[in-house]
């Protein structure tokens, strides 16, 4: 029989060993090795079985087990000791407190998801670790920052395969109360809640859980409560399901419940309010309206609000691909906002903000990503390629401008060290090298040997064969209750052989099955007589892509051939608790995405952190880090003829680098069986992107371009009683109606020879149509470099031109009332030249000539 309902019995622990519970509260155990250690000594078995989990491994464990423990002086005081360090983390200062100047004295972080740890399953993927990650580094270099998500009574779906290969989901429901969250009360003991208006008189509440993640807090709002009508109580089902109406609830939800949520939280701990909101993606971009309604509130108008909020968000674009994006119909978006939902916006003001109005986009849907970088005055890409990437695919909203001058920045990703590192990894640092921190210790150093280094790597092998074998036997057992398992399975790889990792979400453009291209091929190559390979894959496929669940039954059926079984498999239900295993335990991490269709890829990062070498597409964060010593780069076959021939010709490289490169290095052994080659780019891998690829040089690199200056132009705004924030619209409202006909109506040119030469001066004079502006409203520039046949000028340099002395605009008044600009641009290079002039806003308060899209160029 079936339970009806299930909950969690906290276990009563004996006093000696109270602190435990705290301990277990914050999951900052997720990444400090030393108290899960103090957790494992309780019952190892079972802390495996219960997959690493404090709170659940104290509700399972025999209480006979912890009064023994309360009589063992030395594990009580080990746990008071870890207790108090625990205390001295959260209260002394860190990196971030040692900053001097201008800084947020409050950070909110608002993400549709959240991957801290495999105990609390509220992510799907990539996005969802990199907000975790971002969490747990804002902790450590004590950030100020709150987390803000929803909390998914079914998180994502659990993975089974069927026997011919199939993905089947499932959705087993949590108990919050059997997991490291908090709700939310104020001082009289009452939860807090927020309520959202709704269409036909109804609304939505939502109850707020908290976690502890360090030092930082983390809020997740539940809509599964009494308060809610039945089918409100499912807003928060399930991480991404439900059809457009469902995911607008959860993104409303998510946004301006999460928006008024911080407010209280703050109120309630007496916190500073936020000056700086990020938005991880555009799912919380609502966030936005919320403030600008209780600015309005406070007497501002929609566009002096808009400034205020502008000024202090921060958001960051992942996808590389518009089908990516999040569009709802417009109807069903005015539907929801022409209510009460946001006190005094006008609804038009709002669905303008998020129009696709650029050539080539669609009148009918709002658009959240547009929204996002409307409302926010700093964006970002998640590395230099994807940064370029965005530029160009956002170029519409910056009409008359290189795709160069999109204010968009880039940041790339990092992943958390202590997260993702190996503890034998970092036993290893902490023995040879004096320090636990992987991403800062000497790896260059002879203290550590080439055989020391192997060793390590061996090991993590090992332990990554041994929990694949348990994986694939339990998966055997689910489908086959009460049968004996084939004795197959506990021959699964072997941890002498060269193993190679891929493990991620399952779209079509990351090409799971690019190793399939030619069977025979890679049959070959997981049975080479000498050099053999052994792939272990694993990923999820969304419930709604059936193309992706193809691509993962033709990897299954493959694997399943009794003379490779041994050497390919496919792990299902992928998870944090399987990766922390997977990523140490490969010595190859392949990647091989569409190019450039990888945002970033932080899974290699991953690997890299344990001193596994890449093999890559150059996509994503690879090429900024590849450097002929930390692992392979897989040829792009960009200009291919189409899709077909161009995965044969990027198969065949794959296959070529592993046959004649990867497996003969691996194998080329010393006398000691060390393959020195091998390990010198272990070496290198563990020195050189260790620091780079670390969350905190990701976070540190967040606080210094991006929240700091938003904290900066925040406080400008709001000073004074937002006088700056009124002046700004004022002037942008003054401009938007002048610039039609505002335009270069003349250019000048002198000062060269008949015949230029390097070193000449260009002298310029350009005549511009103010149409009642003020020479300090603009800039006038010249832009200038290499003319190639297309008129196209590429290697670009600006310069700017003066508003030339008065008795200079008299001269030239033939140029029929227009300004006099003038400048000189030398001739530094040789080749081809050309420039043209542009005229573009300035403000101070605008943190590019392109913020407001606003071009005149002359023609």
């Amino acid at each position: 029989m079936k339970a009806i309902r299930k909950f969690t019995v906290r276990a009563v622990l004996p006093e000696p060993l109270a602190a435990l519970d705290e301990l277990a509260g914050n999951l900052r155990w997720s990444w400090h090795e030393p108290t899960r250690q103090l957790f494992e000594r309780i019952a190892p078995e079972l802390w495996r079985e219960i997959g690493t989990d404090p709170v659940a491994l104290l509700g399972a464990v025999d209480p006979r087990r912890l009064d023994e423990l309360a009589q063992d002086h030395d594990y009580v005081a080990e746990v008071n000791a870890t207790r108090d360090a625990l205390r001295d983390y959260l209260e002394q200062p860190r990196w971030y407190q040692s900053l001097e100047g201008e800084k947020p004295a409050a950070i909110a972080y608002f993400s549709p998801e959240f991957g801290i740890a495999a105990a609390l399953p509220q992510y799907s993927g990539g996005l969802g670790i990199l907000a975790g990650d971002h969490l747990k580094s804002a902790s450590d270099l004590g950030l100020p920052l709150v987390g803000v998500g929803l909390f998914y009574r079914a998180g994502y779906f659990s993975q089974a395969i069927s026997p011919d290969g199939w993905q089947m989901e499932s959705y087993p429901l949590l108990d919050p109360d059997g997991l490291p969250l908090a709700v939310l009360r104020r001082a009289d003991g009452s939860a807090v809640q927020v309520s959202l208006a709704l269409p036909d008189d109804r609304t939505l509440h939502a109850r707020v859980w908290q976690a502890k993640v360090g030092r930082v807090r983390l809020l997740l709002l539940d809509a599964d409560i009494p308060e809610n009508a039945d089918d409100l109580r499912l807003v928060t089902d399930r991480l991404y399901g439900g059809g457009g109406e469902h995911r607008l609830l959860q993104e409303l939800l998510l946004g301006i419940g999460g928006a008024r949520a911080v407010k209280l939280w703050s109120t309630l701990l007496g916190l500073p309010e936020p000056e700086v909101f990020h938005t991880n993606e555009g799912h919380a971009g609502f966030l936005g309206f919320e403030r600008i309604s209780s600015l309005i509130g406070e007497g501002l108008s929609f566009q002096e609000a808009l400034q205020v909020a502008r000024a202090g968000t921060v958001f960051t674009t992942h996808t590389p691909v518009a089908a990516g994006i999040d569009r709802f119909d417009r109807s069903l978006v005015h539907r929801y906002f022409a209510t009460d939902l946001l006190p005094g916006v006008d609804v038009e003001d709002l669905l303008a903000l998020g129009a696709e109005g650029y050539a080539g986009g669609s009148s009918e849907v709002f658009n959240m990503a547009i929204m996002g970088l409307r409302l926010g005055q700093h964006a970002n890409g998640v590395s230099t390629l994807h940064g370029e990437v965005s530029r160009k695919m956002f170029n519409g909203l910056w009409p008359g401008f290189d795709s160069a001058d999109v204010p968009i920045t880039s940041i790339t990703n990092g992943v958390h060290a202590p997260s993702w590192t190996d503890p034998a990894l970092k036993s290893l640092a902490s023995s040879k090298l004096g320090t636990s921190d992987t991403s800062t210790a000497n790896w260059a150093s002879s203290e550590v040997s080439d055989q020391d280094l192997w060793s390590v790597r061996g090991q993590m092998r090992q332990q990554f064969v041994e929990d694949a074998r348990r994986r694939l036997l339990n998966a055997w057992r689910d489908q086959n209750p009460g049968g004996i398992a084939p004795a197959w399975i506990g021959r699964v790889f072997d941890p002498n052989v060269l193993t190679i990792g891929f493990a991620r979400r399952v779209p079509t453009y990351k090409r799971l099955t690019l190793m399939l291209h030619d069977p025979e091929r890679l049959r070959s190559l997981l049975l080479h007589p000498e050099h053999p390979i052994q792939i272990v894959i694993a990923g999820k496929s969304h419930p709604a892509d059936e193309e992706g669940k193809r691509l993962i039954q033709q990897i299954v059926q493959f694997a399943a051939d009794p003379a490779l079984r041994g050497r390919i498999a496919f792990l299902p239900d992928y998870n944090i608790a399987m990766a922390q295993l997977m990523y140490p335990g490969t010595d190859v991490w392949l990647n091989n995405p569409l190019r450039p269709l990888e945002a970033c890829g932080t899974s290699g990062m991953k690997a890299a952190l344990n001193g596994a070498l890449n093999l890559s597409i150059l996509d994503g964060w690879w090429p900024e880090y590849y450097d002929g010593k930390n692992g392979w780069a897989i040829p792009s076959a960009d200009s291919a003829g189409d899709a077909a021939e161009r995965d044969r010709v990027e198969a065949d490289a794959l296959y070529e680098l592993i046959e004649h490169q990867v497996a003969p290095m691996f194998y080329e052994r010393n006398g000691d069986d060390v393959p020195e080659r091998w390990v010198s780019n272990i070496r290198h891998t563990l020195s050189t992107l260790s620091p780079q690829l670390s969350a905190d040089r990701m976070v540190s690199e967040y606080v210094q371009r991006l929240y700091r200056p938003a904290g900066h132009f925040e406080a400008l705004m709001s000073a004074n009683n937002y006088r700056a924030a009124r002046e700004l619209a004022a002037w942008k409202g003054k401009i938007v109606s002048a610039w039609p006909q505002v335009a270069v109506t003349h250019v000048e040119s002198g000062g060269v020879s008949a015949v230029p030469e390097v070193g000449d001066d260009l002298h310029l004079r350009a005549h511009v149509q103010l149409n009642g502006l003020s020479a300090d409203d603009v800039t006038v520039e010249v832009v200038y470099g290499k003319s190639l046949g297309t008129d196209e000028l590429r290697d670009v340099a600006i310069a700017a031109l003066a508003p030339a002395p008065a008795p200079a605009q008299v001269k030239a008044a033939p140029a029929g009332g227009a300004t006099l600009f003038t400048g000189t641009v030398e001739l530094d290079r040789a080749g081809t030249f050309g420039y043209t002039v542009r005229v573009v806003p300035k403000n101070a308060l605008l943190i590019s000539p392109a913020e407001m899209g606003l071009v005149a160029v002359a023609s």
